[in-house]
């Protein structure tokens, strides 16, 4: 545990550092969250769809 929080910090260091990977980062995250929501979205299409052919 203890290695995993020091490189944690020594990554979070780096990223602060260094803008292009700090943007890089951000956008990941923002492409992660996008992903995250269409398959929640999808998810919950495929949920209502089912309810709605149950009735």
């Amino acid at each position: 545990m203890l290695g995993v929080a020091i490189g944690m910090a020594g990554g979070a260091l780096a990223v602060a550092n260094n803008c292009k990977l700090r943007n890089l980062v951000k956008k990941n995250q923002e492409d992660l969250l996008q992903k995250a929501e269409q398959y929640i979205d999808s998810k919950l299409e495929q949920k209502s769809g089912e309810t709605t052919s149950q009735n």
